[in-house]
């Protein structure tokens, strides 16, 4: 009798092994019960992930995906190993590490695809050596968006108090600005307002952050909040969308951690990053939207300065578990 393959609800990709990856995924997955390891699987090389598994003293077992079976309390792995020869020194850009985080997203996304699991989860990776490793991306998002075919994908910072949807994230300050665009703020505020839905909230409360002081004072600082930004949240109210804007960035995200918004639209990166991480840096979630597959992430970098010294601190993992556990559930439903 054939037996369909099992789908595991995630799949923990590695990130750059020479940082704290490892070594917070394998403290996620002693946190976690037997039941909860059985529907999560890494990815990357089983190696690397026993020498992490002892570094924070977690009793782990890991086992290749096509070995692992139902009802044992081991750990699936989509193997990704190190290529001979090849050597990652800990803590250091190296283009081997870069080529390794690269290799683990892209088997993630091979699993996806052929159903075997619902939502990624990935653990950091370094930009410089993904680059070093010829691999150009800004960051996750982007090469998730470029190895799905997606034609655009934004990037959402989740947390209890306050929620962020970015209409750009890793281009200069001068590119963020020629990116305020009409059609890009309704797609960004349709992809947020799908998500929150998707989560099982029925009417979003969404606000939009303006781009210039004060929303440019009628002109005086700039007409990018009235020639742009204003335009598109009309256009949104008249399609029925609970939407408010442009609104200060100096007040909105003050009244979005009061409850007053579900979720605030920042025209770039650090608009948005910065009062999310200073309310809740721990515990933010970074989200992919607008992909073809569901991904939830870490916030913060590969910890160089710390990585593989048994001190890293997994909470931020947990809270990317948590949240695409969340997702996995909804897809069932």
């Amino acid at each position: 009798m054939n037996v369909s393959p099992r789908c595991y609800e995630i799949a923990i990709t590695m990130g750059d092994p020479a940082g704290i990856g490892p070594e917070i995924i394998c403290r996620a997955l002693s946190a976690m019960s037997a039941t909860e390891r059985a529907t999560a699987m890494v990815i990357g090389d089983p190696a690397i992930y026993r020498r992490a598994a002892v570094s924070v003293g977690a009793a782990l077992e890991f086992v290749p995906l096509e070995q692992a079976e139902s009802g044992q309390d081991h750990v699936a792995v989509g193997v990704v190993e190190v290529p001979e020869g090849v050597e990652i020194p800990d803590g250091q850009i190296s283009a081997g590490a870069g080529d390794m985080a690269f290799r683990c997203v892209h088997k993630a996304v091979e699993l996806v695809q052929a159903g075997r699991t619902q939502v990624i989860v990935t653990a950091p990776l370094n930009k410089a050596a993904l680059h070093a490793a010829g691999h150009h991306y800004d960051g996750h998002t982007g090469m998730l968006a470029s190895l799905t075919g997606a034609s655009s994908s934004f990037m959402l910072l989740a947390s209890e108090t306050l929620s962020t949807l970015h209409v750009s994230t890793h281009v200069s300050l001068r590119d963020a600005i020629d990116r305020v665009t009409p059609e890009r703020i309704i797609a960004t505020v349709e992809a947020g307002h799908a998500h929150l839905v998707a989560l099982g909230m029925r009417a979003p409360r969404i606000a939009v952050a303006g781009l210039n002081p004060h929303c440019g004072e009628g002109g005086i600082f700039g007409d990018e909040d009235s020639r742009c930004i204003a335009p598109a949240v009309e256009r949104l109210r008249q399609s029925g969308f609970d939407v408010s804007g442009p609104i200060s960035a100096d007040t909105v995200f003050y009244r979005a951690s009061k409850g007053e918004f579900d979720l605030v639209i920042a025209q770039y990166h650090d608009q948005g990053h910065i009062p999310v991480k200073l309310i809740a840096f721990d515990t933010t979630v970074n989200v992919s939207l607008g992909l073809p597959l569901q991904r939830t992430s870490v916030d913060h970098g590969t910890a160089f300065d710390i990585a593989w010294q048994g001190k890293a601190d997994a909470t931020n993992m947990g809270s990317a578990i948590a949240y695409a556990r969340r997702l996995a559930s909804g897809a069932k439903e």
